[in-house]
């Protein structure tokens, strides 16, 4: 994934109980491709357009393992410079981070925050 500028969406995921049948869903409400990403056990989706598979992609996610908690709906991912940083800040200005920041693989950093108002927002540091 291209590295992208501190503030930028870099996609969305939607976590719930059943990912294969909500990605069906949306594969034939909108047209996404649809893609398996294994996770050893089960696969989550990737989503993406037909006529641009480059573009910004969509992730439908299984509420398991890590995810196992979370309510289903629509999270964004947010690119920020330094993450230790930003979750530091988080916390200073009220916010909570919510659980241990994890590593995907070459692409970098993340965490997921709740700001003072409660909503959720995944934060993201690019390598």
């Amino acid at each position: 994934m291209e590295k992208k500028k501190a503030g930028t969406i870099l996609w969305h995921d939607l976590t719930v109980p059943n990912a294969t049948a909500v990605s069906d869903f949306y594969q034939q409400v909108i047209g996404w491709e649809k893609t398996e990403l294994s996770l050893g056990d089960y696969s989550d989706y990737i989503m993406q357009t037909k006529e641009d598979p480059d573009a910004t992609t969509v992730g439908i996610c299984h509420a398991k393992g890590p995810n196992a908690h979370i309510p289903p709906h629509w999270l964004a991912h947010v690119a920020v410079d330094n993450l230790d940083q930003s979750l530091e800040r988080t916390q200073a200005l009220g916010g909570k981070v919510m659980g241990d920041k994890r590593k995907m693989e070459e692409h970098g950093w993340y965490c997921l925050i709740q700001d003072p108002a409660g909503a959720y927002l995944m934060l993201w540091e690019q390598v």
